[in-house]
């Protein structure tokens, strides 16, 4: 059996695979993120740990004795600190902190080449631009900086001790040359960082170390087992799906949204605010719009509503189309690279429900998606046909508007939610010697499909939507 491990922002997510390939298991864990200050986003690295052996002590005794590699997976760009001890100086600061986009704006202007080497222009949830910020606003912590991680590598060093990583998540810090696959001194000078504070780089599929034995006999897993060297969330997904292949895609709907697409050569497109990174795989990259926001809008109304969002998603579907709702909660990347941008609700009228506010929110976050295919068609790549991956995937009413917005027929399989933690799995199965990688990452039979039914009224709505960022952003300069 081979286990996956997921670390993402809102829980730790595991899935348990049989040798046959077929889910035994899952299990997960609530996280909560902090926000110490206005645009900051952390996480407790303790925390994550502590969800993560709580979650494995929930599978059955009997699943966990019998593993045999464990595989990694995790939310990418955030930073982990450590000290010369290899212990954590701060709390991990995350993928939708919006603390540096003066940085940002620094090493563009100091190095305007740098975003062709890095993949994408920097943003502030990348890893570089956060350390120039420490460098800048906290140096005595800066200072005393000797190792820097990824999340999901520091769940694999307190599992097997080594400081170590795979090219799709040292992909996405700003210090990685896409082209070469290896750390640049060039990017690293740009941010004030250091080359030797980065762990070394290892194929997905490749043995990142072994469990140890005393986290072994703590959470009842065989000692000395193969750890994978695993992926960021995003080509772990790739993984979990099957786009293992030039031309295969898909679009992830989880806290936040993707639409990714696997490519033989490295791509970049830097203007596109389309990420061109480094697959988990050697020989392959990929395109990737991303966007900060994802299916997560739905919670966050359920949340303000303290409704159910599976009510007022069967709502939403018979409401009325009225008001227009931005969904950028906490800024977004693709198109438009723009960390301290807000949503909001507009034409709302005296006789607006809660069903057509949530109706708005899931047409916004299908408009985000048709934002991002149009940045991805911008920089060469047309997709007509992706699979789905995430826990958005599970409302029929999302992946049919999802379909209708973008022009792009989606195809749905079993197991769409586990997404990574599946592809983290199958990373393991490889790792472990006992499968090779066109036998693990098969491509599973799609369920169901949804055909996209573009109406004139969609295309006047998306419009009238577009509209709305330019116009909401000369608001928000007349409240900074």
């Amino acid at each position: 059996m081979y286990l996956g491990i997921d670390l993402g922002t809102s829980a730790v997510k595991l899935c348990v695979l049989g040798q046959d390939g077929t889910v035994l298991a899952t299990q997960s864990q609530a996280l909560t993120v902090q926000h110490p200050f206005s645009g900051a986003s952390e996480q407790d690295c303790n925390a994550w740990w502590v969800a993560t052996c709580a979650a494995l002590q929930g599978l059955p005794q009997h699943l966990r004795m019998s593993m045999r590699a464990i595989g990694l997976s995790g939310q990418m760009h955030g930073a982990v600190l450590l000290d010369a001890h290899k212990q954590p100086l701060h709390p991990a600061i995350l993928w939708n902190d919006a603390r540096a986009h003066a940085e940002c704006a620094h090493m563009m202007a100091a190095d305007p080449g740098a975003a062709d080497l890095a993949g994408v222009v920097p943003m502030p949830g990348f890893t570089a631009p956060k350390l120039l910020w420490l460098a800048r606003h906290d140096p005595d912590l800066h200072s005393r900086i000797a190792h820097v991680l990824l999340p999901k590598d520091y769940i694999g060093f307190r599992l097997h001790g080594r400081l170590v990583t795979d090219p799709s998540d040292a992909a996405g810090t700003s210090w990685f040359d896409q082209s070469t696959r290896e750390w640049s001194d060039r990017l690293c000078t740009l941010s004030e960082s250091r080359r030797d504070w980065l762990p070394q780089v290892l194929h997905g599929t490749e043995m990142a170390g072994r469990l140890l034995p005393d986290v072994a006999a703590e959470l009842g897993l065989p000692a000395g087992i193969p750890i994978a060297a695993g992926a960021g969330d995003a080509a772990a997904g790739a993984v979990g799906i099957g786009a293992v292949q030039s031309g295969d895609g898909f679009i992830s709907l989880g806290t936040s949204g993707q639409v990714f697409v696997t490519t033989p050569e490295y791509r970049p497109n830097a203007q596109s605010r389309i990420h061109a990174y480094a697959h988990c795989l050697p020989g392959l990259w990929f395109q990737m719009a991303a966007m900060l926001n994802g299916a997560r809008p739905m919670a966050w109304l359920a949340e303000i509503l303290n409704r159910p969002i599976a009510d007022l998603l069967a709502e939403a579907e018979t409401a009325p189309a009225g008001p227009l709702f931005l969904p950028y909660l906490t800024g977004e990347r693709t198109p438009h690279g723009d960390s301290e941008i807000r949503g909001g609700f507009a034409n709302l009228a005296e006789g607006v429900t809660q069903g057509s506010m949530m109706r708005a929110v899931v047409e916004a976050i299908a408009f985000t998606f048709a934002d991002a295919m149009a940045a991805l068609n911008s920089a060469g790549t047309v997709p007509d046909q992706l699979l789905a991956i995430g826990g958005g995937t599970r409302s029929d009413f999302l992946m049919q508007m999802i379909a209708d917005a973008t022009g792009c027929r989606l195809g749905r399989s079993a197991g769409a939610d586990l997404g990574p933690a599946l592809g983290a799995a199958r990373l393991a199965s490889v790792a472990a010697g006992d499968m090779t990688l066109s036998d693990a990452a098969q491509k599973p039979p799609v369920q169901d499909w949804f055909n996209p039914l573009p109406t004139p009224e969609m295309q006047k709505r998306l419009t009238a939507y577009r509209a709305l960022y330019p116009a909401l952003r000369k608001v928000q300069a007349q409240l900074a």
